[in-house]
């Protein structure tokens, strides 16, 4: 059984796990990088690495893979471990620190543990109109843009991915149109007016209850409430960004207090468990805001007060990474 021997444990390589191994490293702590996903980057990297992030401090607009490669660039001084394509199995505690089993066999001690995704998977909702349709063009998220190049788009859905994908897709697209089951939209609302003022077509009170084509995908029936015949739109490719289910995986089996599929934290970002953490989407706490721009504070807030249960006699803040030493 191989054995690996750090400060800090981080679980989840996603955006708010990265900038954790660098300020990690920062702190002088060496530490481990797990992930059941075989790259790091998280939901960014498997879903949707060419969508523009807007809400990154200091970045008007950053491309969600190259946000990735700056995180992992970042950290790369101080040389973090990685274990990727990897779960945590069971999480057990000694004298002094944390032990996590891997499902490879793999054993991580440590004096410390951050959680912050990358234990369980995600699903996509369904389309319920794919369920009679065998062909080709629906897809659930756009890892490349180009291969929808002069393609008419239908998107589904009222979140920001849905207008997020129609921002992105529209110039380079034949068309997007976004289909939608309420008049309201859980997207932002610069975002939503971007949308508008781009010409795309929004239909509310719809759903596409067909799918029309035969080994490929070329049309959607849509029902808009109020409208005796179905609308039938031309489609190369249906976007269904109806969201995913998360499932935590074993984490629900350690011990930690979880609402919601969401683990519990105190304003130190601490758990129910000793030496054990957490920050990101992963988190709740009154006051909650889920942006990864949120994971970054709260994953330097848990590495500081991570380093303090490792070494009690340590500074709670080490001073700004611009000082000199």
């Amino acid at each position: 059984m191989p054995e690996i021997s750090v400060d800090l444990a981080i679980i989840g390589a996603g955006p708010t796990g990265l900038y954790a191994a660098y300020y990690a490293g920062f702190r002088g702590l060496s530490t481990v990088v797990a992930d059941t996903l075989p790259e790091p980057g998280g939901q960014v990297t498997a879903m949707y690495p060419e969508k523009l992030i807007y809400d990154i401090g200091g970045f008007p607009e950053v491309k969600g893979r190259d946000l990735i490669d700056n995180l992992i660039r970042q950290a790369a001084p101080f040389e973090p471990s990685y274990l990727l394509g990897r779960r945590a199995e069971k999480l057990g505690h000694v004298d002094g620190g944390a032990v996590l089993d891997f499902d490879d066999g793999t054993r991580v001690s440590c004096g410390a543990v951050v959680i912050t995704g990358g234990l369980g998977s995600f699903s996509s909702r369904p389309l319920p109109a794919e369920a009679d349709f065998e062909g080709e063009g629906v897809v659930y998220f756009v890892p490349e843009l180009a291969a929808h190049t002069e393609h008419d788009v239908v998107i589904v859905g009222g979140g920001d991915s849905a207008f997020d994908w129609a921002l992105a897709l529209h110039p380079i697209a034949r068309s997007v149109t976004l289909v939608h089951r309420r008049e309201k939209f859980r997207a932002h609302a610069g975002t939503i007016a971007r949308v508008r003022e781009l010409g795309v077509p929004i239909i509310v009170n719809a759903q596409v209850a067909r799918l029309l084509g035969d080994e490929r995908l070329t049309g959607v029936e849509a029902l808009v409430a109020g409208e005796s015949a179905p609308r039938e739109l031309p489609a190369d490719t249906v976007v269904a960004a109806l969201g995913f289910t998360a499932d935590l995986g074993p984490i629900t089996e350690w011990g930690l207090e979880i609402e919601k599929r969401c683990i519990l934290v105190d304003s130190t970002m601490a758990t129910n468990l000793p030496r054990v953490f957490a920050a990101g989407d992963i988190t709740q706490y009154p006051g909650k805001v889920r942006l990864i721009a949120t994971g970054f504070g709260e994953a330097a807030t848990a590495v500081n007060n991570a380093a303090i249960a490792i070494d009690p006699g340590a500074r709670l803040f080490p001073g700004h990474s611009s000082e000199e030493g």
